[in-house]
């Protein structure tokens, strides 16, 4: 009786000590998702050199950690994360996980990624346990940071007695990732978690890192984002603007825009995308009117290109984007998870199509 009582204690001891946390710091792992290196704070995606040359709105967008994730290895049956949020941001229209939580994903055998779990944040200062119980194997995880926040700080729990690691597999792939470049929606509004933002979901789907510089209500083609765009050595650039830019804007900055990128990229594709037709544009004949101005601005302005016998330009249409049964939206302009699903349905071919 007393031998197997030690045997007990010995067992609960352990499973104790297995039990336990530790938690280590994000930043010794890597960071997919920011466009250059010379961001001053990690979790911020314009370099320092803008910060007092950018509009006061872009820059603290720009301090958004929307489209980023940290990859990492572990053996724990558990998985936490503990984060402080920049701004501590919330809104009416788009839920707390989606604009300062955090979203687990797990590599399958298979190449494919899986959903595991998501962080629900609390406020400011967060505390979470994102998956428990699990069999104490290696896997291959991406942690995707907030859509509509910051960081000021993020660390990764384990089981004390697990490993924790660099990623062993080079998933999503680095090496010339996909940049986009456009509005609130393209930022992640209103994904239900940042892993529905669809610029993450056309990044599992093509195993390839994407770049998201998406900036609410601010993407106004401003000459210094596209000097941003284009440091980067990518695969192809995606310009979903329309939706902020107005026509004003469109006709005086949009070449010069595309100017910019095209000219350290001279082969590179480069995708434009219509103005989504918005479910309330049925009804209300104002907002129709501008939408059809703008993507009618887009064209002539894509056509003029073509004339002038540019390469490896594409127009999307954003004709059937939304579907026809106006469900997805969650406040007749930003998108649901449905409406991220369909909008990267539509525009995820066209991209795989064209990386060469």
């Amino acid at each position: 009786m007393k031998r197997e009582f030690c045997i007990f204690i010995v067992l609960f001891l352990v499973f104790h000590i297995h039990a336990q946390l530790v938690y280590h710091d994000a930043s010794n792992f890597p960071l997919l998702g920011r466009a250059t290196e010379s961001a001053g704070a990690r979790y911020e995606r314009f370099p320092d050199s803008l910060k007092n040359i950018s509009r006061a709105p872009l820059w603290n967008l720009s301090r958004n950690s929307a489209g980023m994730a940290i990859r990492f290895r572990s053996n724990s049956t558990t998985i936490a994360a503990k984060w402080v949020a920049l701004f501590n941001t919330h809104m009416n229209h788009m839920t707390d996980t989606g604009a300062k939580g955090l979203d687990l994903y797990c590599l399958q055998k298979n190449g494919d990624w899986h959903f595991v779990n998501s962080a629900r944040p609390k406020g400011k200062i967060n505390q979470a346990t994102i998956i428990k119980n699990m069999h104490p194997e290696e896997r291959e995880y991406m942690l995707y940071l907030p859509l509509y926040d910051g960081l000021i700080s993020l660390s990764i729990g384990v089981d004390s007695l697990a490993t924790i690691s660099q990623p062993l597999m080079d998933y999503p792939i680095r090496k010339n990732p996909v940049v986009f470049y456009g509005t609130s929606i393209l930022q992640g509004g209103c994904a239900s978690r940042p892993g529905m933002a669809h610029t993450n979901i056309i990044s599992r789907r093509l195993n390839r890192e994407c770049i998201n510089l998406g900036f609410s209500g601010n993407a106004f083609l401003d000459l210094e984002v596209a000097k941003v765009i284009a440091k980067v050595e990518a695969s192809v650039f995606v310009l979903d603007f329309v939706p902020n830019a107005s026509v004003v804007q469109m006709k005086e900055r949009l070449e010069t825009f595309y100017r910019i990128i095209r000219s350290k990229h001279p082969d590179t594709p480069i995708i434009f995308i219509e103005d989504p037709i918005f479910p309330h544009t049925f009804y209300d004949e104002r907002v129709a009117k501008e939408v059809r101005r703008k993507n009618d601005t887009l064209k002539e302005i894509f056509n003029h290109l073509k004339k002038r016998n540019e390469k490896n330009i594409i127009l999307i249409s954003s004709k059937n984007m939304l579907g026809e049964d106006g469900e997805a939206t969650i406040d007749g302009i930003h998108f649901t998870d449905l409406g991220m699903m369909r909008y990267a349905d539509l525009v995820c071919p066209v991209v795989k199509k064209a990386i060469r």
